[in-house]
């Protein structure tokens, strides 16, 4: 054992840094002053100098990155397998490749946790603005999802149509766009505040569709990356998502609140109704739950263009139902969990928010 803790010396120097900043960070987190300090004098502008790096490269950095890696990965195999058949030493070349490999996986993991989990630490939207999500009585709910209900149907004739009547905007219309989301936002929460970069498209739209993504943000190169894949009615929230994850907003039931409401306030047809589209689909989601006679009630009302971009909707996405999908959401379900939020469950939390401010 000795000999192989001198043989391989660097690598384990490497583990023990690995596992010296992730125990720091452990303790850290317990301190909302410290995380708060870390994200928003260091982490949140580095990501967002980064950001405006990678908005000169015209296709995602992000994406670029994770095909490396996955070629990476398989050089990787390889070479190992080769250098282990022409060890003399096998037991030690294994040991050394498996732990190099431990080290890699675990750099980026302390990386990540500075870079973005510490937001899951530090104050959050509610916190910074006041308001609370609070219990939601069902008369409030349907009252509040009532009012989406008109929303929607005020705006779905706002937007271009094809001819099965779903929604026809431009995705890249929608894309360019993007800067100017929030702008209206800024005086009733002036933290929100900050210049905006265009999302990236992914060129492999269809993998995130399959692993049941509309988009992700990356604070490696602090690029917000959307799926252009699936139909573009809720492609503006989408986008308003992952720019308030840009914000160093961690919380999924806040983005999710944020996007709807910057949606609406915004001054572009397209956005305004994914805006009214998107609240109205988590608040019927949450009415069915509910009350399944309340949200029939309120379903009937939707003009059906609306409804044809909920079926069209449905029967993209049932396409994908399958072990693929339920795997990445177990797998990004746990992720979630492991930064202390309540995982998956959390997207259906910005109803919360919907009722608590528009009831």
């Amino acid at each position: 054992m000795k000999v192989l803790l001198l043989r391989h010396k660097k690598l384990h120097l490497w583990l023990l840094a690995d596992l010296a900043f992730l125990a720091a960070f452990l303790l850290a987190r317990r301190s909302r002053a410290a995380m708060n300090a870390l994200t928003e004098g260091f982490t949140n502008p580095l990501r967002r100098m980064l950001g405006r790096l990678c908005e000169c490269v015209p296709f995602s950095v992000a994406e670029g990155l994770y095909v490396l890696a996955a070629m990476g990965f398989l050089a990787f195999l390889v070479l190992g397998v080769r250098a282990v058949v022409r060890s003399r030493h096998r037991s030690g070349t294994v040991y050394a490749l498996v732990l190099g490999l431990g080290n890699a996986v675990l750099t980026v993991y302390v990386l990540f946790c500075l870079l973005w989990g510490a937001n899951y630490y530090a104050d959050g939207f509610t916190d910074k603005s006041g308001l609370a999500a609070e219990p939601v009585a069902v008369d409030d709910l349907e009252r509040v999802t009532r009012q989406f209900a008109a929303l929607v149907n005020e705006y779905a004739g706002d937007v271009p149509r094809a001819a099965d009547g779903a929604f026809a905007g431009d995705r890249a219309e929608i894309l360019a766009y993007a800067p100017k989301i929030y702008e209206n936002l800024y005086e009733e929460f002036p933290f929100l505040e900050m210049t905006d970069v265009p999302p990236k498209a992914m060129r492999f739209s269809r993998v995130m569709s399959a692993m049941g993504f509309t988009g992700f943000y990356f604070p490696f190169t602090g690029e917000c990356n959307v799926n252009i894949d699936f139909p573009a009615a809720t492609l503006p929230t989408t986008v308003a998502h992952e720019l308030s994850h840009r914000r160093g907003i961690a919380g999924e039931q806040e983005c999710n609140f944020l996007a709807v409401l910057a949606c609406l306030r915004c001054g572009d047809a397209a956005y305004r109704y994914a805006g009214a589209l998107s609240g109205y689909i988590y608040l019927a989601n949450a009415l069915y739950s509910a009350d399944a006679e309340r949200w029939r009630a309120v379903r009937e009302t939707l003009d059906e263009r609306v409804g044809a971009d909920l079926r069209a909707s449905g029967a993209y996405w049932a396409q994908f139902e399958g072990p693929v999908n339920t795997v990445s959401n177990a797998v990004y379900d746990g992720f979630l969990k492991s930064y202390g939020t309540i995982g998956v469950k959390s997207y259906g939390a910005c109803v919360d928010l919907l009722v608590a401010y528009f009831k």
